[in-house]
């Protein structure tokens, strides 16, 4: 079953470039405070899920060039 646009996960560098964005978006200034500041949280959510995604991509490159591909499906 083919994912349709709308149940789409976005992919790494989609969620970097969002995070991208919301910085320019505050450091535009046009932004209230309250606003400003529920994107600066919402912008460290991703980051977060962003580093714990680069630890497992780093994870199974290890494995691989230690020759451990048999355990990347553990």
């Amino acid at each position: 079953m083919e994912k349709t646009e709308e149940t789409k996960v976005p992919g790494f560098e989609e969620k970097l470039s969002q995070v991208q964005e919301m910085i320019a978006e505050i450091e535009s200034g046009k932004l209230p405070l309250e606003e400003s500041v529920k994107k600066y949280e919402e912008g460290m959510k991703v980051l977060n899920a962003l580093d714990q995604e680069l630890g497992e991509m780093n994870r199974r490159l290890t494995m691989l060039q230690d020759g451990k591909e048999t355990e990347l499906s553990s």
